[in-house]
């Protein structure tokens, strides 16, 4: 099994684009989201507790990321459980309120991460390896602790693999 940084790293390849991370900024957590909004029907009552598809997504992805690295499994956890949270109140909509709050946020989602791939020039790295859809997540939220000047030596860790990112709109200007 792969380590934290050579899951990042891999999925990392894949994005050295800052336009395609900018894409994923808003389309990783806008999917994520809809697929948690997707599980969060049907509901089963058992031994008191009401459980869901997301729910047991949720633990499953969970535990894989508190294997892959505590702080960063703390922190997801954190954030999927505010997704769980906004998402039974669209669930617990109309069904015509819940799919295609669900559909149309997944669709949309996906409409943005394309574009980002476009300009990377590269396809998404789950086409190569699924893992990717569950490290997507992990990606984006490393992306935004590195913009807030957390977690240097990872980046820098990442950057050696993957290579650092490429800003397109300078290199042109510089041409």
């Amino acid at each position: 099994m792969k380590n934290f940084i050579e899951h990042l790293s891999s999925y990392a390849e894949y994005h050295r684009d800052s336009r395609n991370i900018l894409t994923h900024l808003v389309g990783v957590p806008v999917i994520v989201f809809a697929v948690i909004v997707l599980l969060s029907r049907p509901a089963f009552e058992i031994a008191g507790l009401t459980l869901t598809p997301a729910i047991v997504g949720y633990v499953a992805s969970i535990i894989f990321y508190l294997r892959l690295n505590v702080i960063f499994g703390i922190l997801m956890a954190a954030l999927m459980a505010a997704g769980i949270y906004g998402a039974n109140s669209i669930a617990a909509s109309s069904t015509t309120v819940w799919l295609s709050t669900g559909i149309g946020l997944f669709v949309g989602g996906w409409i943005v991460q394309f574009i980002g791939h476009h300009y990377e020039g590269k396809k998404p790295a789950f086409v190569d390896d699924l893992m990717g859809l569950l490290i997507g997540p992990l990606f984006v939220l490393a992306e935004v602790l590195f913009a807030l000047g957390l977690f240097q030596s990872l980046k820098s860790d990442i950057e050696s693999r993957a290579g650092e990112v490429r800003n397109r709109s300078q290199e042109q200007a510089s041409v």
